[in-house]
């Protein structure tokens, strides 16, 4: 019998809105490391990390009574971590670089994404992490929304409260900065 994946874990969803601590704890130790990883690549600090985790894992159990199952869980707890580490960074004042004063011709062809694709498929994957460190913060933001988490320019653009254009022409310049660092490694 095939269950939906928006109620995994709806047991302990369940006893964790009502209160159980015990369900909170079962909840906080199955998502904690990937947590703290989506925060990890966001941050690069270890330690604000951390704290973004701890803070998101408590917000997550305030608002618990308002998670529907639109989403997993997990997905919920994702967008929240993001958004912490996200907010966190411009607390700090680290800018994504605007470049909406100029013009890019910046072509919607994936031919890009395929050179970058067939440079990693060439490389130890721990150049490419370490690659993706050596990147400046607004580039390395973008690499982690885009290709790691997922995301789309357009969501990209919401969450960093930036245009479309300019996350785009970010992750454009990134992919390049990233293949050269990657290629001197």
């Amino acid at each position: 019998m095939e269950t939906n994946i928006l109620y995994r874990h709806k047991d302990l969803v369940e006893k964790s809105k009502s209160g159980d601590r015990n369900s909170q704890y079962q909840l906080y130790e199955l998502y904690v490391d990937a947590m703290y990883n989506v925060s990890m690549r966001i941050l690069g600090i270890k330690e604000d990390a951390e704290d973004i985790v701890q803070d998101s894992f408590v917000e997550a159990f305030k608002n618990l009574k308002s998670f529907r199952y639109e989403s997993t869980f997990g997905s919920w707890l994702k967008r929240i971590v993001i958004n912490k580490s996200i907010n966190h960074l411009k607390i700090k004042k680290i800018p994504v670089t605007s470049f909406d004063y100029q013009e890019y011709n910046i072509s919607e062809d994936n031919n890009e994404d395929e050179d970058i694709n067939n440079t990693i498929q060439n490389r130890d994957i721990y150049k490419i992490k370490k690659g993706i460190t050596c990147l400046p913060d607004g580039y390395r933001q973008i690499i982690n929304l885009y290709l790691i988490e997922g995301y789309d320019h357009i969501e990209i653009a919401e969450i960093l409260g930036i245009t479309i254009s300019t996350s785009k022409s970010q992750y454009h310049r990134a992919k390049k900065k990233l293949i050269e660092i990657v290629n001197t490694l």
